[in-house]
C-alpha cells in the first residue's frame, strides 16, 4: 500500500501555489514528481478550472507520463472524484505536436503529415553525408595531420571522417533549428561571408538533402515540431490565447531541459 504523502517542508511551500510563475530547484530523488503530482491534483480539485479547461503537465519521456496519470489519478480517486479529467500529461514534442495537429494549415503543412523518429531522421543524415563524401573524396583531409601518409589519409577519410561527419551534421542541423534558420536562409549567410567554411559547406550540403527527403515523405522531424509550434504561438496570438485559456495552470517537469 503507497505511503500517505507527508510533504516536506519545501514541498509544502510548493503546493501552497495557486497563480503566477514559480520556479523549483530540485536534485534528482528529492520527490519533485510525486510534489507535482500532489500539486496537479490539489489544483484539479480546486474548483477554479472551467469545465472546458485543463490542467497542463509536460514532462520529459513517455514513461513519465505514465508515471504521472497513476499518481493523479489516484490522488483524485482518494477524494471520491472520478479520475481522468482536468487534466492533460504530454512530452514536449507530444504537445508540440498536438498544437501543430490543431493548426497546420496556418503553417503551410498538410494536415496528414507524419514525424519520422530519431532513428529514421539518423538514417537519413547517413545516407546524405555518404553522398556528400562520395562527391568530395577529399573532404575533410584538410583537418589531418600534415605529415600523415597518403594511405593513412585514405584509411582515415573512409573508416572515420565520415562516421565524424555524421556526427557533425547531426548536430549542425539541430542548432540550424533550434535557431529556425532554414537551409535557404544558411545558404544566404554563407555567401555573404568573407571566410571558406569548407565543414559549414558540407553541413549546408547534408541539410538541404536531409529537407528534401523529409519533404518527399511529407513528414516532420522533433525539431520541426518545436519549431513550426513556436511559429504557430508567435504568429497567431489567437490560437495562442485559445491554448492559454484551455490550460490555465501549467506544470512542467525536469525544466532544466531546453524548451526554446
Amino acid at each position: 500500500m503507497t505511503q500517505p504523502f507527508k510533504p516536506r517542508p519545501q514541498q509544502a511551500e510548493v503546493l501552497k501555489y495557486t497563480k503566477g510563475r514559480m520556479g523549483i530547484s530540485a536534485v534528482p530523488g528529492s520527490g519533485k514528481t510525486r510534489t507535482l503530482a500532489q500539486l496537479a491534483a490539489k489544483l484539479i480539485q480546486s474548483k477554479k478550472l472551467a469545465d472546458d479547461q485543463e490542467v497542463l503537465i509536460v514532462t520529459l519521456v513517455n514513461s513519465a507520463v505514465t508515471n504521472f496519470k497513476s499518481q493523479i489519478d489516484s490522488l483524485i480517486n482518494q477524494s471520491g472524484a472520478l479520475a481522468g479529467f482536468g487534466y492533460r500529461v504530454r512530452t514536449l514534442h507530444g504537445l508540440a505536436n498536438d498544437i501543430v495537429r490543431e493548426k497546420a494549415h496556418l503553417v503551410g503543412l498538410s494536415d496528414s503529415f507524419t514525424i519520422i523518429d530519431e532513428g529514421d531522421s539518423q538514417t537519413i543524415i547517413t545516407d546524405a553525408v555518404e553522398a556528400w563524401c562520395k562527391g568530395h573524396p577529399q573532404g575533410g583531409s584538410e583537418y589531418f595531420l600534415p605529415d600523415l601518409s597518403d594511405d593513412r589519409v585514405a584509411y582515415l577519410l573512409v573508416n572515420e571522417w565520415q562516421r565524424d561527419a555524421v556526427g557533425i551534421a547531426t548536430s549542425f542541423i539541430k542548432q540550424a533549428k533550434d535557431w529556425r534558420v532554414s537551409p535557404e536562409e544558411l545558404r544566404r549567410k554563407l555567401d555573404t561571408f568573407s571566410q571558406k567554411l569548407p565543414l559549414a559547406e558540407m553541413c549546408h550540403a547534408v541539410y538541404v538533402n536531409y529537407q528534401r527527403s523529409l519533404a518527399y515523405r511529407g513528414a516532420l522531424d522533433f525539431q520541426d515540431l518545436i519549431s513550426y509550434a513556436l511559429m504557430l504561438l508567435d504568429g497567431h496570438p489567437t490560437y495562442l490565447d485559445l491554448l492559454q485559456k484551455k490550460f490555465p495552470y501549467i506544470l512542467k517537469d525536469e525544466g532544466q531541459e531546453r524548451c526554446e
